[in-house]
């Protein structure tokens, strides 16, 4: 299950890469914490997978999934909670994050980014009617059940396999 989390993350990466890279669309602030949120989900994933945690193990590398992705939700909800303001409340545009990371203490970069822009309010892309941060709250919400599940499945005595 690991495994198949860390491929999710891995491929969501690279498709928001190529969204960047070959459709050039321009990521926000709040797009590039969502893009940790997958990061920091696929590395516990990476690192369970490569673990192979029985036990109460799952259940602490479940709980972690819960909390990444769970991050990686919030921050897609507060996208699209900018994205339904009526345009005279969306705040004002600001600078792109590699200008704030140049000019600014990380500490007021990140508080910056939670905020939002109004570039984050821009719906620039829609498939099947979501905007990229509905898809990546879908994604997100799938990985937060997962990490539910690996928490609190009950787990089987595999004895059979032992003997």
């Amino acid at each position: 299950m690991f495994g198949l989390v860390f491929l999710v993350c891995a491929a969501l990466l690279g498709v928001a890469f190529y969204m960047e890279h070959v459709m050039g669309l321009e990521p926000c602030p709040l797009c590039w914490l969502q893009r940790f949120g997958f990061m920091g989900t696929g590395l516990v994933s990476f690192l369970a997978f490569l673990q192979g945690p029985t036990g109460f193990g799952v259940r602490i590398y479940g709980f972690l999934l819960v909390l990444t992705s769970g991050a990686g939700l919030g921050i897609a909800g507060r996208q699209l909670w900018l994205q339904s303001l009526p345009t005279d409340q969306v705040p004002a545009c600001g600078p792109s994050v590699d200008y704030m990371l140049d000019v600014l203490p990380w500490f007021e970069v990140l508080s910056t980014a939670l905020r939002g822009t109004g570039d984050c309010a821009e719906v620039v892309w829609r498939f099947l009617g979501l905007s990229i941060p509905g898809w990546t709250a879908v994604f997100f919400s799938l990985l937060v059940i997962t990490g539910l599940v690996l928490m609190f499945r009950r787990q089987k005595a595999r004895e059979w396999i032992r003997g």
